[in-house]
């Protein structure tokens, strides 16, 4: 049994990687299509009209695949983490390729989401279909979707240590102690083929295991400011959600979805390009410093990723919202180290952007194991990794003097079908 479960991990593993690749490049050339080019070089060239009209026809497409299939609405991996816990998939191979084209075109076209989910979800289809043909125990289905789910998140990211940490806490939690080896097994070896293809989060100015106090300290001063944010981000996120669903009601709902979500989207894609999409480009700009944005267009930035990511979820937009919450905490973090270097304190605004990525991410979606790894495996920074761990810990209860955030989650996720 040992031996059929190490072969087919490494099976899942292999075919994960490759589907995932094939996932994310087909999304990034079909926004390359349909902005004529890279979008970050080209939406300043392109006429208003057709800005509008790209996420328009986008998700009119996307809300008719919906209205057709209820399953290819995106859940994210909570989908997967269900279907775990009841030992069954609820989704066949068509609706695993409609919600996959959904998603590709909800995120080429501008839309503020992620892709962990769909690469989830092909991972646990692929971990069911050699489950069946390895003629394994019924009983252990729950450990093949969670090999999958776990081989599709570390391709997926580039990430094969976040990958499975990920997995761990959101879906595989009750198989850490007899069945971790085989995530790992097949997370890695998903990694390494996704690693050849796609491009992961790499922090340029790691100084490894050399630990500066200033940056322990500053993180002291920046716990309250990112806790204001997330506090910022949980209202307004609410509040968009509660005005776009109590205001609108009119006939020919998915017309109208595509109507009001595309003309915000194309909106905020004509302001800047880096307040859409999935938000991938921007925590890698600004945990590189790789392109200045002033404090002003920062605090903006962080304002319409917010707004983009609520009208996303609106609008049926197929996607997660892990690398989005990243974006937005990147933001926070390198706008406090702007705001501590106008002031002399001896900080670099890249390090609290990584810092910033990791902890709101983790505390948004409650992973804060999954932050620390994170900040691991993408910095190799103990200036980095300290920070976040302290700051995940304590922010998370603040937070939660005041938010439910897994409530959150839940409701805006399984929000009314309308």
């Amino acid at each position: 049994m040992n031996a059929k479960l190490i072969f087919s991990s490494i099976i899942i593993g292999i075919i994960t990687g490759i589907f995932i690749v094939i996932y994310a490049l087909a999304t990034k050339y079909l926004s390359f299509l349909l902005f004529l080019g890279d979008p970050f070089e080209t939406i300043d060239k392109l006429p208003v009209w057709y800005i509008y009209l790209v996420p328009f026809l986008s998700i009119l497409i996307v809300n008719y695949l919906i209205s057709k299939n209820e399953k290819v609405k995106e859940y994210g991996v909570a989908e997967i983490a269900k279907a775990v816990d009841e030992n069954k998939m609820t989704f066949s191979i068509k609706d695993l390729f409609l919600k996959i084209f959904a998603s590709s075109l909800s995120l080429a076209s501008g839309f503020a989401v992620g892709n962990e989910g769909p690469s989830a979800a092909i991972g646990a289809m692929i971990a069911q279909k050699f489950h069946n043909i390895f003629n394994l125990p019924k009983k252990l289905l729950k450990v093949s979707l969670s090999i999958g789910a776990s081989s599709g998140i570390a391709a997926i990211f580039v990430s094969p240590i976040t990958g499975i940490m990920f997995a761990i806490e959101n879906i595989a939690y009750e198989f850490v102690r007899d069945f971790a080896g085989y995530l790992i097994l097949a997370s890695v070896i998903a990694f390494s083929i996704a690693w050849h293809f796609l491009e992961p989060l790499i922090f340029n100015y790691s100084t490894g295991k050399f630990i500066e106090y200033r940056y322990i300290f500053a993180t002291i001063l920046f716990i309250p400011v990112i806790t204001f944010f997330i506090y910022f981000y949980l209202s307004l996120k609410e509040i968009v959600l509660k005005f776009l669903k109590e205001k609108i009601h009119l006939p020919s709902k998915n017309f109208v979805l595509a109507a009001i979500g595309s003309f915000i989207i194309g909106t905020i894609l004509i302001i800047s390009p880096y307040a859409a999409f999935s938000g991938h480009e921007v925590v890698k700009i600004l945990i590189n410093d790789s392109n200045h944005f002033p404090l002003y267009m920062i605090f903006i930035l962080i304002i319409l990723r917010i707004v983009a990511t609520s009208v996303s979820l609106y609008a049926n937009a197929v996607g997660g919202v892990f690398i989005a919450l990243m974006s937005i905490g990147a933001l926070v973090g390198y706008g406090f180290g702007e705001v501590m270097v106008y002031f002399d304190f001896p900080i670099e605004p890249f390090y609290f952007a990584a810092i910033g990525a990791g902890v709101f991410m983790g505390v948004n979606m409650r992973l804060p194991l999954t932050a620390v790894v994170l900040a691991l495996e993408v910095t190799y920074d103990y200036n980095v990794i300290i920070p976040t761990g302290i700051s995940v810990v304590i922010v998370t209860y603040l937070s939660t003097l005041k938010f439910d955030i897994r409530k959150l989650s839940t409701l805006i996720h399984h929000k009314e079908k309308t």
